[in-house]
């Protein structure tokens, strides 16, 4: 079984990346939040990798921490939750926030992610709050992020306009403020941005 990938970005998409090892690419599924980690193509890059085995195929699903394989290989155990639903859970929350949503058994936040229903949430808080490890130090909680002022949150309104994921959109935003200053408009800060999402 394949556990790691090291080599050339080819290329990434949202939920894609193409690494090249050694003379081979591989096809690797990935959540929105290990899309935002990866540099540009053409870069070195390293993927934790779980391999799923099918009759029919053989499936690559990657991620740029232990700890987000981790969470992934708890939810594909749950009863309904296949590693493409899964996928799409860690895009929708990224791994720290969904870890506490599910032990503070925060249903209604779970539902907000697309593909999953009430039962499934539910399930999901049932069988996993006692198996997820609550993320960075005992309670659970995590440094606080700076807050979103009123230009901030109108280019994130729009990168969610445009399809982007909430996690990669805010951080895509966080890292264009980070780099532009406090002084830059909408415009110049939402076409950073989107340089940030790619």
């Amino acid at each position: 079984m394949i556990a790691l990938l090291r080599g050339v970005l080819i290329e990434k998409s949202p939920n894609q990346a193409v690494v090249d090892v050694g003379g081979v690419g591989y096809d690797v599924t990935i959540p929105v939040s290990t899309f935002s980690a990866l540099a540009a193509a053409g870069t070195e890059v390293r993927l934790r990798i779980h391999t799923h085995v099918r009759e029919d195929a053989i499936a690559l699903f990657g991620f740029a921490s232990p700890e987000e394989k981790q969470v992934f290989e708890k939810l594909i155990g749950v009863s309904g939750i296949g590693p493409k639903l899964a996928i799409t859970i860690l895009s929708g929350l990224a791994a720290p926030d969904l870890i506490r949503a599910i032990r503070n058994s925060e249903v209604e936040r779970l539902v907000r992610i697309p593909g999953i229903g009430k039962k499934t949430a539910e399930r999901m808080v049932l069988e996993l709050k006692d198996k997820l490890v609550a993320p960075a130090g005992a309670d659970g909680t995590q440094p606080e992020q700076p807050t979103l002022n009123e230009v901030d949150r109108d280019a994130l309104s729009a990168l969610l306009n445009l399809g982007c994921a909430r996690p990669a959109a805010e951080a895509a935003v966080r890292k264009a403020r980070a780099a532009a200053g406090p002084a830059e408009g909408f415009d110049a800060l939402f076409r950073r941005a989107l340089e940030f999402v790619r």
